[in-house]
């Protein structure tokens, strides 16, 4: 076994630590959950207003 090219746990690069909002920090999420926000928020103006 080559050695060399092993990664010993010296040599692993380490994780970077995350908060809990880094989820919600990637712009996909953040479209998507503004995309449910706003059908909600015209189901609740249309149901207040319109109904």
């Amino acid at each position: 076994m080559n050695d060399e090219c092993a990664l010993t746990q010296d040599d692993a690069p380490s994780p970077e630590p995350r908060g809990c909002l880094f989820a919600l920090s990637q712009p996909p999420l953040m479209l998507f959950l503004a995309v449910i926000g706003l059908l909600l928020l015209l189901g609740a103006v249309h149901d207040l207003f319109l109904l």
